[in-house]
């Protein structure tokens, strides 16, 4: 039967996994990234508290600069900060930066090459009552489609402040994607975590789900359902959207036959048409994407949200028996 992956090094059960803010790991790894290198500078636009980077205010005042309600000049102050050697990170909600300031980041930052690390914070339907405009449904399209940027969607707290510590380390421009809720804690500190590689956190051989972000957690949980009907689900956290790990995806093909791609993101232009455009190339195989299906967000409780708009592991339970269907 499929299993967790002990190399994996996962917490013991996953119904007890503790919830916190993959934010949280963001802020944590910016300090920690402060006292290594004083090169490292943080820049913000009055949402210091939401991003976490106010953590690294406070220990590095002298260090960080608040430019207020002007995302597009954020990005260009970090575009010429990294030209003086300077290792910049930019904060902001995800529907800004890079939302409203794309096209510095697309010419200032990511065409020049320059060194600078982008939070895109509360991100996905998960915001809750913020509602449609401040639900980032579209950043992993918009940031994907940029040559020279990395694109990285943690899956947990402590993933993220792996995934912060390693950008802030590997020169050249980073996006990294967080939520605004508090996730299941399902990575330890012993979990491997490489920018730009898949891991298998269970194994299986008749299907494979392929997730990024919160959507991890939910695919473990359907592949502890579907193991009840004797269908064993392979589970890769796809952290790295870009550059995609196509070795460990294509053997995954191989393995399955099967794929489903699950994030809390547009199943148009995101991490499943990313997986897709590999498979297409290399092995195809039948596929089912979960996700946003094109359309806008709306105001609701997150829980409620991630049920009505497909983004659950109930969701990902009936596309694999869908995808199932089509193997055959």
């Amino acid at each position: 039967m499929g299993k967790i992956n002990p190399e994996m090094f996962l917490i013991e059960n996953l119904k007890e996994a503790k919830g916190i803010p993959s934010r949280d790991g963001y802020g944590k790894a910016l300090v920690e990234l402060g006292k290594r290198n004083e090169n490292v500078v943080a820049l913000c636009c009055d949402l210091t508290d939401s991003t976490r980077v106010g953590w690294f205010k406070e220990k590095f005042p002298e260090r960080f600069i608040e430019v207020g309600v002007a995302e597009q000049n954020m990005m260009s102050l970090a575009a010429g900060l990294s030209d003086m050697g300077k290792i910049p990170f930019v904060s902001s909600y995800a529907v800004f930066s890079p939302g409203r300031n794309w096209d510095q980041l697309r010419v200032s930052v990511c065409y020049s090459e320059a060194n600078v690390k982008i939070q895109g914070a509360h991100a996905g339907i998960s915001v809750g009552p913020d509602g449609a405009t401040h639900q980032a449904l579209e950043d992993i399209a918009i940031t994907r489609c940029i040559p020279n940027l990395t694109v990285i969607v943690p899956v947990d707290a402590v993933e993220g402040e792996k995934a912060t510590i390693q950008a802030g380390e590997i020169k050249g421009p980073m996006y990294l994607r967080f939520g605004r809720e508090k996730v299941p804690t399902i990575t330890t500190e012993r979990t491997p975590f490489t920018i730009g590689k898949a891991e298998v956190f269970r194994e299986g051989k008749d299907v494979c789900i392929i997730a990024c972000g919160v959507m991890v957690y939910d695919a473990l949980l359907a592949a502890e359902e579907l193991e009840k009907e004797d269908i064993e689900v392979m589970v890769i956290n796809n952290h790295t959207v870009k550059p995609l790990d196509k070795k460990t995806l294509i053997e995954a093909a191989k393995k399955t036959g099967a794929i489903v791609t699950a994030e809390e993101h547009q199943v148009f232009g995101g991490m499943g048409s990313a997986v897709a455009e590999v498979l297409s190339q290399n092995y195809p195989v039948p596929i089912k994407f979960v996700g946003i299906k094109d359309r806008f967000g709306e105001s609701g409780q997150p829980e409620e949200l991630l049920k009505k708009f497909g983004c659950t592991s109930k969701d990902i339970i009936k596309a694999v028996k869908d995808v199932l269907e089509m193997k055959k």
